[in-house]
């Protein structure tokens, strides 16, 4: 049985309030993913590949994510969106410069502690800023 609230909407008990990772977020279009892979740059990690591209047009990060069929079934794939949109949605920075994002996993992303995909995301997040901050003072 779950709680509902009058509205429809569900009811959350306690201070827990449901976060979101709202569409404005996430890169969507498949030519959005082809520009950043063709025309990005790349960060390694461990766990994943991030692939990242400054748009010149909006605001703030958009992220996406691509986990193949050679990573497992359905659930081992789904698995792995939802550890790295969690990862994404707790550390997003408040403010970034206008930045396209592609993280591909690697299959150790199953098996390794949370904390340790945090880190990593983390550190990508850093690497992407400080390359983009580069690009505009460059241009200007």
């Amino acid at each position: 049985m779950s709680a509902t609230a009058p509205n429809g909407s569900s009811n959350l008990s306690g201070s827990r309030q449901r976060a979101n990772f709202p569409r404005s977020m996430r890169l969507l279009r498949h030519a959005d993913f082809e520009r950043v892979y063709k025309q990005g740059r790349r960060h390694f990690a461990a766990h994943m590949t991030v692939f990242y591209l400054r748009r010149d047009e909006g605001e703030g990060l958009r992220v996406g994510f691509t986990v193949g069929r050679v990573l497992g079934g359905a659930v081992q794939r789904n698995r792995m969106k939802r550890r790295l949109r969690e990862a994404v949605r707790l550390h997003r920075p408040a403010e970034m410069i206008a930045v396209d994002v592609v993280i591909n996993p690697k299959k150790s992303l199953l098996t390794v502690d949370f904390a340790e995909i945090e880190s990593e995301l983390i550190r990508a997040l850093e690497v992407i800023r400080k390359a983009a901050e580069k690009r505009s003072a460059e241009k200007k």
